[in-house]
């Protein structure tokens, strides 16, 4: 369960900004809307959170920095000694564009709150820590600092991180994480933290467009589910099947520091998703490729979305909305607030430009928050909580009227006149 993820001089943020999914004393939709956060109950964290915002304002960014966060816990070890990590500092102001970023997240695993960090820039890790928090005095399990005056790393553990620290530590390179070098080392004491970023962060970019290998292979064990989810969208399908063939699979895989792509072709078996529709007593069958980009996208979605449930894990989702109809979005966030349904404390971001979302039957004040750029072109972030407003406000109308930000500027009209595209 993600309970905070902080980052600055990313992109468009330049100052520190927390996007915070601890929940408010609010007491409204409490039992839907938010989940116990740790054992004894003393706080709780909100299931879902959307981002709003202007085109441009930092919406996507701010997803981003956590993918790329994921990218380097995961990826970092294997990187070569020479390779640049893809950092992409504040560009438009003189000072920002040779400082460290940084990300933090803290995250509750087993009931335990861990709060894990780092700075980098693209030619080495800066700093990184661990804080656990097994009683209310956090043990530091981590530190790490680069001291720029004499050229190396200085490093201090916890008595309570077990493993051979020394080995690790000296197996870490500038371009690192010490964190991901000791899970390839076999540490045990911090798999479950690396496996929450690997296995529990789940990020999709790119408007949530996906493969739909995933929800393919849940129909072939057992399309119970799916089916209900697309039967309950009234998308007129009445089954699906899945036909495997014999074709050409093309392998990408994608270096989230470099960014770069390398690409392999080799002959697979292929599981292809078969629609059938009906009308009456006549019965057609149609392709993935025949169905609306709606249903291609919710199709595509199904699976991830009753795995992570089925799972408890964090769903990552830019711009949700895109070629689904509203009342469908909405049905998406009513099933991760559903506690019948969500059992085990799985969670939802989405950034969207959806204004029926904002609804107080649907989203607590502290689950919106707003991106927009200040005057020097830096993204800020704040919560709807801050602009306090009134039990049972109309949001949708505060918001598309300013009073909260996260608006574009516009004119009266997109082109001014006397401007044509004639030549």
């Amino acid at each position: 369960m993600l309970l905070e993820f902080r980052l600055r001089n990313y992109r468009t943020f330049r100052d520190e900004a927390t996007l915070s999914l601890i929940a408010s004393p609010d007491r409204a939709l409490l039992e839907e809307n938010t989940a116990k956060a740790d054992l004894r109950g003393a706080f709780r964290s909100v299931r879902s959170a959307a981002v709003y915002g202007p085109n441009a304002g930092g919406k996507t960014t701010l997803l981003r920095a956590l993918q790329l966060m994921r990218g380097v816990v995961v990826e970092s070890a294997a990187l070569s000694p020479d390779q640049q990590l893809n950092v992409q500092p504040f560009r438009l102001d003189e000072d920002s564009k040779d400082k460290p970023t940084l990300f933090e997240a803290t995250i509750l695993i087993g009931g335990v709150r861990h709060q894990y960090g780092f700075e980098f820039t693209a030619r080495r890790i800066v700093s990184e820590w661990l804080l656990v928090y097994q009683t209310a005095r956090p043990q530091r399990w981590i530190s790490r600092e680069f001291n720029q005056a004499t050229n190396s790393e200085e490093f201090e553990f916890s008595t309570h991180l077990a493993g051979p620290k020394r080995v690790w530590q000296d197996a870490t390179r500038p371009n690192g994480l010490f964190l991901s070098t000791a899970i390839q080392l076999n540490s045990e004491a911090l798999r479950p933290l690396f496996q929450w970023f690997n296995v529990a962060l789940n990020i999709f970019l790119d408007g949530g467009q996906i493969p739909f290998e995933f929800s393919t292979n849940m129909i072939a064990k057992d399309p119970r589910a799916i089916l209900a989810m697309l039967t309950a969208a009234d998308m007129g399908i009445t089954n699906i099947e899945v036909e495997r063939t014999k074709g050409v699979q093309h392998s990408f895989t994608f270096d989230s520091q470099t960014r770069q792509i390398q690409t392999s072709d080799g002959e697979a078996e292929i599981a292809i998703p078969k629609f059938q529709h009906s009308a009456g007593t006549v019965r057609a069958q149609f392709d993935y490729v025949d169905e609306s980009q709606g249903t291609q996208k919710l199709f595509a979605l199904a699976g991830p979305i009753l795995d992570i449930i089925d799972k408890g894990y964090l769903l990552v989702i830019d711009e949700l909305d895109r070629s689904l109809h509203p009342l469908l979005v909405r049905q998406i966030v009513e099933t991760f607030h559903d506690p019948a349904i969500n059992t085990r404390g799985a969670q939802l971001i989405f950034s969207t430009h959806d204004t029926s979302l904002l609804d107080p039957a649907l989203l607590r004040r502290d689950q919106v928050w707003f991106v927009e750029k200040d005057e020097t072109q830096a993204a800020k972030l704040a919560p709807l909580a801050d602009f306090a407003p009134r039990k049972n406000e109309a949001f949708e109308k505060g918001y598309l009227t300013g009073r909260y930000g996260g608006v574009p500027v516009l004119t009266r009209r997109l082109l001014p006149k006397g401007v044509s595209a004639k030549r």
